[in-house]
């Protein structure tokens, strides 16, 4: 915790210190409409490991999202302590200990997991057995992502084996589909490919268990960057995005056309000049402790010649371009490289309304690994 506050309600934002992660509240309120228009009717479960924060989750829901996803139990916990109802930890849970705190969440709300392995549907089912509530179950089908996920052939016998353990306390809720590479994938063409290589997977895969019997009730798993054509697909019924609530730099990357629903950015670090050691270059207080750098560097936002070069802890060296001159003291906006593990380094966000501090949220599932 910082020993004091960068800011109260009602402050200017001019005289926010600095660094601080700050939300623009018009910005972020229209990227929530945008997406929930763009869904045309298909559900929408944004993914929470993007923000962190119960604020945001509430806000998604009140515009219409059925609940959210989380990466982690414990960031799972952290929002179901908040008072969201509906949670899809879009993971395996393996290990007796996380298994405790996952049996435990289950009573508490509407819980999902994924499993990509028959030993965690045994687990699961040893764990659920006389629960007062099922445990939704997804099957984590590879598609392109390249990570967690089952091959095609194995996604029949796994939805037997969930479908078997219904009075344990198991029930079979469908497929988790995301292809996280793809969302990143620079030209539109590219992405356009990528997702109908997926969707030929999902399609096969629905297409057997429908030939057994199993009905399907959900497939998910469609991002920030692709979430149109999952849409379009008339296979999925789902949307997982995350990144649309903020938007960052990398996600500003992709290149667009005509079918790309596109969100504004809405997330920056407001950052502040602390020397000018020499010309043409200027040094700011938001270092890799302000701002994630996996994806790249931040970009400065609406300032003309000045490039973010490069970070070290506390440290943010500015390029300025010939004619461009930065003052002690002055302060930019950064849109932050990639959103999500950005607003992990923070305790809280400050969000902006009509140039002044509307409200300060906490984000309290920062640093939930478990």
């Amino acid at each position: 915790m910082q020993p004091w506050s960068a800011c109260q309600v009602g402050d200017h934002v001019d005289t926010v210190d600095t660094p601080s992660l700050i939300l623009m509240l018009d910005a972020f309120e229209r990227n929530l409409d945008r997406l929930m228009q763009a869904s045309q009717g298909l559900r929408v479960r944004p993914h929470a490991k993007s923000h962190k924060c119960p604020d945001v989750a509430k806000h998604q829901v009140a515009k219409g999202a059925v609940g959210i996803c989380c990466q982690k139990l414990s960031e799972a916990a952290c929002f179901a302590q908040a008072g969201i109802q509906d949670i899809l930890i879009t993971n395996q849970i393996v290990g007796p200990k996380k298994l405790k705190h996952l049996r435990a969440l289950a009573e508490q709300v509407n819980l999902g997991v994924l499993v990509d392995h028959p030993a965690q549907i045994a687990a699961l089912a040893s764990l659920m057995s006389g629960a007062k509530q099922a445990l939704d179950v997804y099957i984590e089908v590879e598609v392109g992502g390249m990570r967690c996920g089952v091959g095609i052939e194995a996604v029949v016998p796994m939805a037997m084996a969930i479908v078997a353990a219904t009075d344990q306390g198991l029930r079979f809720a469908g497929l988790h589909c995301y292809h996280g590479r793809a969302q990143h994938f620079r030209q539109a063409k590219e992405r356009s490919e990528a997702i109908e290589q997926a969707t030929g997977v999902v399609r096969q895969a629905v297409e057997q268990l429908n030939q057994v019997g199993i009905d399907v009730p959900c497939v998910t798993g469609a991002g920030t960057g692709t979430f149109w054509h999952e849409r379009d697909s008339g296979l999925y019924n789902e949307i997982q995005a995350g990144s649309y609530a903020f938007m960052d730099r990398d996600y500003g990357e992709n290149i667009a056309d005509a079918s790309d629903v596109i969100f504004e950015n809405a997330l920056f670090i407001k950052t502040s000049v602390m020397s000018t050691p020499r010309g043409g270059v200027a040094i700011v207080d938001a270092g890799l402790k302000a701002s994630s750098v996996d994806s790249g560097m931040p970009a400065t936002f609406n300032q003309p010649g000045w490039r973010y070069l490069k970070a070290s802890d506390e440290h943010g060296v500015i390029e300025l371009t010939s004619g461009t001159e930065a003052t002690l003291g002055q302060s930019i906006l950064l849109v932050p490289g990639h959103c999500d593990p950005t607003m992990n380094l923070y305790d809280e966000i400050i969000c902006i309304k009509d140039d002044h501090v509307h409200a300060i949220w906490p984000i309290s599932a920062r640093g939930a690994l478990l």
